[in-house]
């Protein structure tokens, strides 16, 4: 496994002491894509208005010489660590989907980054069902899925595969897998993404 991935820091000079609003990883020049084409999302806008007010974002390299699971673990825990600013944190990083943050139940306690490490696990788990989809076009059903990424669960003596479930009704509301009946089982596709040619 490749040791080229680091896991950076992105920093608003217009405060001081400067501070960090997004973390990532990657590979390469990736820490420095966002500062010279900056997207439209928050994290973009806040670029923008650092770069009009004529200071430059400060890009910090935290951990280098790292495999793309260290670096994806140290991301994590540092984005959990600082927590973002939907749930009341400081980054800009898009971990926690809108509508999540809602009235907090009473008596239910929870550590600050707990949304964000789940949002992030979850994700994870995502793209890794819609990989094996997608190397598997006839499609899977539930249980194979959960077998083939280790996500089998054994609750009272039975499979009860909710994980997987739940993580299949996201992803089919993100249109981003369908599912149809073939026989008696339920199967699983990824979408397949067209690219619009011009006529």
């Amino acid at each position: 496994m490749s040791n080229s991935y680091y896991v950076y820091a992105l920093k608003d000079p217009s405060v001081n002491p400067s501070k960090i609003f997004y973390i990532g990883k990657g590979t390469g020049s990736r820490a420095w894509e966002h500062v010279i084409d900056a997207d439209n999302t928050r994290k973009g806008n806040l670029i923008r208005e650092i770069t009009k007010k004529g200071r430059d974002v400060i890009v910090s390299i935290l951990v280098g010489d790292l495999n793309e699971i260290q670096a994806l673990k140290i991301e994590a825990e540092l984005i959990s660590s600082f927590g973002t600013v939907d749930s009341g944190g400081s980054l800009y990083n898009a971990i926690v989907p809108s509508g999540i943050i809602h009235k907090k139940q009473n008596e239910v306690y929870s550590s600050y980054g707990t949304i964000e490490k789940a949002q992030l696990g979850l994700g994870f788990v995502k793209d890794s069902i819609e990989e094996l989809l997608k190397m598997n076009p006839d499609g899977l059903i539930n249980a194979e899925i959960a077998h083939n990424l280790g996500l089998k669960s054994d609750h009272g003596g039975k499979q009860q595969d909710y994980l997987t479930y739940s993580a299949l009704g996201i992803l089919m509301n993100e249109g981003r897998i369908v599912t149809l009946k073939v026989g008696s089982r339920r199967v699983y596709r990824a979408v397949k993404k067209h690219l619009r040619t011009s006529e």
